[in-house]
C-alpha cells in the first residue's frame, strides 16, 4: 500500500512538473517579448531612463533580465537565459520584435519616413507649436479647471497611485490647460495602447475618401473566400464595429489570443485571421484587438505598393497634414502596423487627433476624412451593450454605479493603463490624459470629465 501511495505521489509530482514546464514554455516568451518591446519603445521612442521604466511600466516583470544595446538600438530580454527575445528600433518605425525574422533582416527593411516641413512647427497651434497672445477666455472657470488637473496629478495614496503623466484640455481649438509629471514633457512620445484602434479607424476612413475601400466591402481575404466559408460575408463595417462574429479571447494574462498575437507572433493579423466564426455577423458585439489587426492587414492590402509606400501612408495622408510630428505606429515583424495597440505620440499630437474629429474630419479647410465619417464613428453599434461602442471609438458614459452625468454627445479613444482622448462637441472640448495606472481604476475617468466640463459653458 505504501509503495502504491509513493507511486501515486511520484506520478502527481511528475504531472505537475510537466504542466509547469509546459506553462512556462508558453508564457515565458510572452513575458520576455513584452519586456523587450516595451523597454525598447520607452527608451528609443520616449527617451526615458531604464530604471524609471523598470520601476513603473515593467514593475510586474522583475524576474526578466533586460539588456539595452544603445549602439545597436536593440533590447534583449530573457529569463535565466531562456525565452530570449529581441526588439529592434528603427527610426520612424519604432520598435519591432524580431519574430520569424533576424535582427539584421529587420534593420535592412528600414525606409525613410516622410516628415512635414520643419518650418510648420513655427505656425500657431494646432498645426504648429506657437500660441497666439491674448487673455484667458473669460467664460472659463480657470480655478475649477486647475482643480480638475490638480486632482488627477495628486499622489496622496502610495497604495493607489494614479500615474498621470500628461494632460491637455483644448477649447475652441486652443490649448487652455496643459500639465506634465516629472520626467515627461510636451515632446515625450507616450503609448496610446488601444487608442491606436481609433487611428486605424481614421486610416480606413481615408481609404474610403480615396475610393479604395467601402464599408460594405466583403470577400475581404482569399482565405475567407473559399467555398462555403461564412467569413466571406464579413464586411468592413462589421470589423470596425467589432461585430464580425469571429472567435476571440481578449485576455491579457498567460497564453491568450491577445498576448500571443502581440508578443509571440511574426504577424499579428494572421493570429486573428485564422479564427473561426463563433456568431453570425452583426448578432454579437465583442471587443477584439484581433479585429483591429485584421483591419490593419486589409488597409495594407488596399494601400498596396512596397514597404516605403505603405509605411509612409499614415504620415502623408494623416499625421503630416495635421501637424502630428511625433506620431509613430509600430509594425510587427511581417511589416504590418499593429493597428490595435502600438502607436506612440506626444500629448499634443493625441490632442490634434481628437481635434480632427471634433472638426468633423476637416483640418484648415482640407477634408481628411469623408463627409459623415465622424458621425458614423461615434454612432452606437446596435449589438454593443448600453450603446457603449461606435466604430473603433467608445461612447462616453459613466461607469456602472456612477452618479456622473456625462455629456450625451461625448465619445472617446481609450487605451490600456488609463489612456484617454475625450471629444465633446457640445462644449467644443478635447481632453487628453496619458499615464500609467495599474490598476486602471486608480484614477477616476468619469470624475475627471465631469470636473473639466464644469469649468466650461455649454455651447
Amino acid at each position: 500500500m505504501k509503495k502504491r501511495i509513493l507511486g501515486i505521489s511520484s506520478m502527481a509530482v511528475g504531472i505537475l512538473l510537466i504542466f509547469g514546464v509546459n506553462y512556462a514554455w508558453k508564457t515565458l516568451p510572452i513575458a520576455t517579448g513584452y519586456s523587450a518591446k516595451i523597454m525598447c519603445s520607452c527608451v528609443f521612442l520616449s527617451d526615458r531612463e531604464k530604471d524609471a521604466i523598470l520601476d513603473t511600466d515593467l514593475s510586474s516583470f522583475d524576474g526578466v533580465d533586460i539588456n539595452i544595446n544603445y549602439l545597436d538600438s536593440t533590447v534583449t530580454a530573457k529569463v535565466m537565459g531562456l525565452a530570449k527575445r529581441t526588439a529592434v528600433f528603427r527610426e520612424g518605425l519604432g520598435c519591432t520584435l524580431a519574430l520569424g525574422i533576424t535582427v539584421e533582416e529587420l534593420k535592412s527593411q528600414s525606409v525613410k519616413i516622410t516628415k512635414p516641413d520643419s518650418r510648420q512647427a513655427n505656425n500657431y497651434w494646432p498645426t504648429g507649436e506657437n500660441f497666439a497672445g491674448g487673455e484667458f477666455p473669460a467664460e472659463i472657470d480657470e480655478d475649477a479647471l486647475d482643480r480638475a488637473l490638480d486632482k488627477i496629478f495628486l499622489e496622496d495614496d502610495p497604495e493607489r497611485l494614479q500615474g498621470t503623466r500628461a494632460a491637455i484640455v483644448v477649447y475652441k481649438g486652443k490649448i487652455v490647460a496643459e500639465r506634465y509629471a516629472d520626467g515627461f514633457t510636451k515632446e515625450t512620445r507616450l503609448a496610446g495602447w488601444s487608442m491606436t484602434k481609433s487611428i486605424t479607424n481614421a486610416l480606413a476612413g481615408i481609404l474610403v475618401q480615396l475610393n479604395l475601400m467601402s464599408l460594405e466591402d466583403d470577400q475581404l481575404f482569399p482565405k475567407w473566400s473559399r467555398d462555403g466559408d461564412p467569413r466571406s460575408k464579413i464586411t468592413v463595417d462589421q470589423l470596425l464595429r467589432m461585430s464580425s462574429g469571429l472567435k476571440w479571447e481578449e485576455v491579457y494574462a498567460g497564453n491568450s489570443d491577445a498576448t500571443k498575437m502581440l508578443f509571440t507572433s511574426h504577424s499579428a493579423s494572421v493570429v486573428a485571421l485564422d479564427k473561426p466564426l463563433e456568431y453570425s455577423p452583426d448578432s454579437v458585439w465583442e471587443y477584439s484587438s484581433g479585429t483591429s489587426n485584421i483591419l490593419s492587414e486589409l488597409i495594407r492590402q488596399k494601400v498596396g505598393g512596397d514597404n516605403k509606400q505603405y509605411w509612409n501612408f499614415p504620415h502623408y495622408f494623416l499625421f503630416n497634414k495635421i501637424g502630428m510630428r511625433t506620431a509613430v505606429i509600430e509594425p510587427d515583424a511581417s511589416g504590418t502596423f499593429v493597428g490595435s495597440s502600438f502607436m506612440y505620440a506626444s500629448a499634443r499630437d493625441w490632442a490634434r487627433f481628437g481635434l480632427l474629429y471634433l472638426n468633423d474630419g476637416v483640418w484648415n479647410g482640407d477634408r481628411i476624412l469623408p463627409p459623415g465619417w465622424v458621425e458614423y464613428s461615434r454612432t452606437p453599434t446596435p449589438a454593443s451593450p448600453n450603446e457603449k461602442y461606435g466604430a473603433h471609438f467608445w461612447r462616453t458614459k459613466g461607469e456602472p454605479g456612477s452618479t456622473v452625468d456625462m455629456p450625451a454627445d461625448a465619445y472617446h479613444l481609450a487605451g490600456y493603463e488609463g489612456q484617454k482622448v475625450v471629444i465633446i462637441p457640445s462644449y467644443d472640448l478635447v481632453m487628453v490624459r496619458l499615464g500609467f495606472s495599474q490598476p486602471e481604476q486608480n484614477w477616476n475617468f468619469t470624475e475627471f470629465v465631469e470636473n473639466v466640463v464644469s469649468a466650461f459653458p455649454y455651447r
